[in-house]
């Protein structure tokens, strides 16, 4: 499943770093995840480093995107 980021965002960089697929985009007035390339760090971390970088919490499952493109069933 991916992330994404709520309006809560104050933009300050923290979760940006972290990220080992890149898919933290800056934009403006709150930062973006790229739900085609977010593995919530499956493979990289035990736990999403973006959301434990937050100081704000706002980073949250993404119901809308519920599997990676790596997850999805080939049918």
């Amino acid at each position: 499943m991916a992330l994404k980021i709520l309006e809560a965002c104050i933009a300050c960089d923290a979760c940006f770093q972290p990220c080992p697929t890149d898919s933290i985009i800056p934009d403006d007035p709150i930062y973006r995840i790229n739900f085609e390339t977010c593995t919530e760090c499956k493979g990289y971390a035990d736990a999403p480093t973006c959301v434990e970088a937050c100081p704000v919490d706002c980073i949250v499952l993404d119901e809308a995107h519920p599997y990676h493109e790596s997850e999805k069933e080939h049918g």
